[in-house]
């Protein structure tokens, strides 16, 4: 196994696939049986509890910066293994948290989770700079657009400034058919490549439906590679969980953890139980879920600016 446990999800530009990251990096890894906590820490654009159907009660990481509640008063069993500590959307709430608290909040999870990711907000400011000092390691997110890449330069300098350690690049949004060279990205940032994620239709499909990717569509593409990563980012062997769904298009359950019970359970199930596993039926089918919601697919594209 790493020695790093605690990851900070980062990105210079919004809208290059860091909350997609967050979300699918943890989930694989709760699959493979390891305890997983998962962390809004975009605390003025909070939107990671939408990508797991998390609909938090009155308590949040807002709450838990402000001093009102503890750690474990916003943290949510989402799955097997796995939990969020979901920030809030109130701006007067989020006027209130001191993000220093934050060292506090990692400190916690860190001690009870085999994994932390920290889902950190695009742009420059304290509470973005703080994750990243706090983190074991910063995962560089950025599609290959020069300008997502140009951005990616200034959250390493943040990152340094921050005292923290890049883990490497990860590119999103790849293209089998492209010539650019992700290695010259990751060369020209002066880092290491961790990996690439290929476009994939079905990313977009499982926003709609509130599940990570890796569940929603576990043999697509992009769902591989993130198993991927988070087998390079753990050591751990995250293959054989593969497809392992049940009749109901859910995980097969995982080892139990320890921790669970000490979370409280949430009621983010999704049914999939008209998916099928052909492929043409399953192009049909996104095509007419694509027709019926068009006003969702425009607050989806909006929403993907702060991922």
């Amino acid at each position: 196994m790493s020695h790093e446990t605690v990851y900070a999800i980062a990105s210079g530009k919004g809208g290059v696939g860091k909350t997609t990251t967050t979300v699918n990096l943890g989930t694989a890894l709760a699959q493979a049986g390891q305890r997983v906590a998962i962390v809004d820490a975009d605390l003025g654009m909070a939107n990671l509890a939408g990508f797991v159907s998390l609909t938090p009660d009155s308590t949040t990481l807002h709450d838990v910066l402000s001093g009102d509640a503890s750690v474990n008063d916003a943290t949510y069993r989402i799955a097997d293994n796995i939990v969020a500590v979901p920030s809030g959307t109130s701006l007067d709430e989020y006027a209130d948290t001191a993000p220093e608290g934050l060292r506090e909040v990692v400190s916690d999870l860190r001690d009870r989770f085999d994994y932390v990711f920290l889902d950190v907000g695009a742009g420059v400011s304290h509470e973005t700079v703080l994750p990243l000092g706090l983190a074991d390691a910063v995962v560089l997110v950025s599609t290959p657009e020069p300008a997502a890449v140009h951005d990616s330069k200034k959250t390493l300098e943040l990152t340094e400034r921050a005292g923290g350690e890049i883990a490497g690049l990860l590119v999103t949004r790849t293209r089998p058919d492209s010539d650019i060279s992700y290695d010259e990205i990751a060369t020209r940032l002066e880092t290491s490549l961790l990996g690439t994620i290929p476009e994939d239709f079905a990313a977009r499909e499982s926003v709609y439906a509130g599940t990570p990717l890796v569940v929603y569509e576990p043999d697509g593409p992009a769902a591989a590679a993130y198993r991927q990563l988070a087998a390079d980012l753990s050591g751990i062997d995250v293959s054989d969980v593969a497809g392992q769904t049940d009749a109901d298009g859910e995980a097969s359950e995982p080892p139990a953890d320890d921790a669970g019970d000490s979370h409280r359970d949430h009621d983010s199930t999704v049914d999939h139980s008209d998916e099928t596993d052909d492929a043409g039926d399953g192009d049909e089918e996104a095509d007419e879920r694509e027709a019926a919601h068009d006003d969702v697919s425009n607050a989806i594209t909006e929403a993907e600016s702060d991922l």
